[in-house]
């Protein structure tokens, strides 16, 4: 008798690896062993006996109750058994001679599939390779009991090599002492030792941290941490997650005191940043605040006057003069339009003797007038 059960792992085995690694339903179904465990033992075959003699009945009877009594032996495998005792002697030796080694095969089958859920790359590959063609219990057996040990120990050692190439001192040591070892010390330096050396480099790396940082909000939170007893896993989610969060906390507020009476450039920069994502706040206080204060800084330079280019002397038509006279002093002092003086130069001293000899010719035209009415006058009396 071919069971329905046999037909159906035989079927799932010879598929391809990618159905079999995504077939978690079927491993963990409910007639399998329990992980781990090993399926019930296979009874041995009996020379044929008489299935009619009272005895022989008896004795498969008492064979069958051992083999379902099994602590390992499948719920399939119970219902099967008893299901031959209740048909008579000939379906017991049927199922003694038969039925029980396909079961066994099946169980194995299932044995080996719940392997894959927590298997690296390699044990996956001999679990697909042994299910398209384990075709015996002794090939089946042999994987479940020696080749899926090995396998997973090539993984653990792959994982570990893995792990210290990225890892920190503590994780290096304590992971190269693991592939010295044996591999059940591989196996707990995966469960636990590595989480333990790693809480170890995630302390130096707090303490790293909170020197090279100035924000405050940061800072009391790895003190508040360090001064308690964090475990493992809080200290790896800290790096991970929260040091980011508080970073950004005290980017806002360092921002916030930037743009404080900030000028317009820098506090449009500063809002745009605010309103933004972390990554657009950390860039504003690396170059981003510089380069607003720049453009402020060149519009204020734009409206000053450039020196020296406010005024001119007055014979360019560019200026004013102010002239000073009296007695022995003829200075022209030439005013900017600022009000300020301009420098004395070589054109500036001719441009007061070109006013003085002005103011003497003016003079000197103003006493022949007066001569001139004088004579009328004498001439007419």
């Amino acid at each position: 008798m071919k069971f329905s059960r046999i037909a159906a792992a035989v079927t799932t085995a010879a598929l391809a690896p990618a159905v079999l690694i995504a077939s978690p339903a079927f491993a963990a179904g409910p007639d399998a062993p329990a992980t781990g465990t090993q399926p019930a033992p296979t009874a041995p075959d009996q020379a044929v006996p008489d299935p009619t003699a009272p005895d022989q009945a008896e004795e498969d009877r008492k064979t069958i109750l051992a083999i379902i009594a099994h602590p390992m032996a499948s719920e399939f495998m119970k219902e099967a058994g008893r299901k031959a005792i209740a048909d008579g002697p000939k379906a017991m030796r049927k199922f003694i001679e038969v039925d029980q080694h396909n079961i066994r095969m099946d169980d194995y089958r299932i044995a080996i599939l719940r392997l894959l859920p927590d298997a690296g790359p390699g044990l996956k590959e001999g679990v697909n390779k042994v299910l398209t063609h384990g075709n015996t219990i002794e090939k089946l057996r042999h994987f479940y009991d020696v080749t899926q040990h090995e396998l997973r120990d090539d993984d653990n050692k792959v994982e570990i090599s893995r792990l210290i190439g990225t890892g920190g001192t503590g994780v290096k040591e304590a992971g190269k002492k693991a592939l010295k070892g044996t591999p059940a010390d591989r196996t707990e330096f995966l469960k636990t030792g590595r989480h333990l050396a790693q809480a170890q480099d995630d302390l130096v790396e707090l303490a790293r941290i909170d020197e090279g940082w100035d924000g405050p909000i940061l800072t009391a939170a790895i003190s508040k941490l360090m001064n308690g007893s964090p475990t493992p896993a809080e200290l790896r989610h800290f790096l991970e997650v929260t040091q980011y969060e508080l970073r950004d906390q005290d980017n806002r507020v360092a921002i916030a005191k930037i743009i404080d009476g900030a000028g317009p450039e820098l506090l449009k920069a500063g809002r745009a940043a605010l309103a933004g994502t972390p990554a657009d706040r950390t860039e504003f206080l690396k170059t981003g605040q510089h380069e607003a204060r720049a453009k402020d800084q060149a519009a204020k330079d734009k409206e000053k006057p450039a020196p020296g280019k406010g005024g001119d002397t007055k014979d360019n038509n560019t200026g004013t003069g102010t002239k000073t006279t009296g007695t022995g002093n003829t200075t022209v002092t030439a005013q900017g339009n600022n009000g300020a003086p301009l420098a004395t130069t070589g054109a500036g001293d001719h441009t007061t003797l070109i006013a003085g000899g002005a103011g003497t010719a003016l003079i000197a035209g103003a006493g022949l007038l007066l001569a001139a009415r004088m004579r009328r006058a004498g001439a007419e009396g």
